[in-house]
């Protein structure tokens, strides 16, 4: 964190990169627009290009890179790397979003689940696997977002997908709960492996809590938080725009 408060931001038209914890219930457009809004109050202008690299479901915290002007060509690159979260799975229960959204709909044992189980269990996820996207999503269904049709009680086909498992740790065991920690390919859905890992438990699973912590080499420890949009503008960008400006007016004189 210090380390990047340190950093000689640069917010101009040409772009640069930042890191952002998400808080809880915020989408990630509402961090974008948070920061856009806050940065053409601050630069005095009416556009900024703004874009984020790897969307966080509204219930989720954690790791978000917002990148601005030029530098949003590079999102794509960005949000393909690895990227690890801290999960909290409830076993014993599913709820339809397999996340707190909804409500529990469906109860399973759970007290024959032994912490050997759940490692045992886990190991088995660790590679390259098939994974349904579970229904509330953002999945394109016929020009319509899945999550729009489960709302409305509707089913739709999701077709698996290919991804990728590089480490599944288990950090606590403390039944109906269990955490774990995941490292797993883009296009990774949480919610689904809480399903999924419920399921070969012989039980249910769904999450009551995530956090991302890395996107490639970016660390959730250097990430500001929201209250500190304002302070990193007021602070680094302001200098900067002071030295440019004063620049400017020297080369004229």
């Amino acid at each position: 964190m210090k380390e990047l408060l340190n950093r000689p931001w640069h917010l101009t038209e040409d772009g640069e990169v930042f890191l952002f914890d998400k808080p809880y219930t915020w989408t990630s457009f509402d961090l974008v627009n948070k920061f856009r809004y806050l940065a053409c109050k601050r630069l005095d202008i009416k556009k900024l290009k703004v874009g984020h690299a790897g969307t966080l479901d509204p219930l989720a915290t954690g790791l978000m890179i917002v990148c601005t002007g030029r530098c949003t060509k590079k999102i794509d690159k960005l949000q393909s790397g690895v990227k690890e979260y801290i999960a909290t799975i409830k076993l014993g229960e599913t709820t339809p979003s397999f996340d707190l959204e909804t409500e529990p709909d469906k109860q399973y044992p759970y007290k024959h689940i032994t912490e050997e189980m759940v490692r045992e269990v886990l190991k088995s996820f660790v590679g390259t696997i098939e994974q349904v996207p579970p229904a509330y999503s953002a999945i394109s269904v016929n020009g319509k977002r899945a999550y729009k049709y489960a709302r409305k009680g509707q089913e739709v086909e999701l077709k698996p997908r290919i991804l990728v498992i590089d480490e599944i740790e288990l950090l606590d065991y403390d039944l109906p709960l269990i955490k774990i920690r995941v490292v797993c390919s883009k296009g990774t859905y949480i919610r689904a492996l809480a399903r999924d890992i419920g399921e070969a438990l012989q039980s249910g699973g769904y999450l009551t809590a995530l956090r991302r912590t890395r996107i490639g080499d970016f660390l959730i420890e250097d990430a500001l938080s929201i209250e500190g949009i304002e302070e990193v503008i007021r602070d680094h960008v302001d200098p900067i725009l002071k030295v440019e400006k004063d620049n400017k007016e020297l080369n004229n004189n």
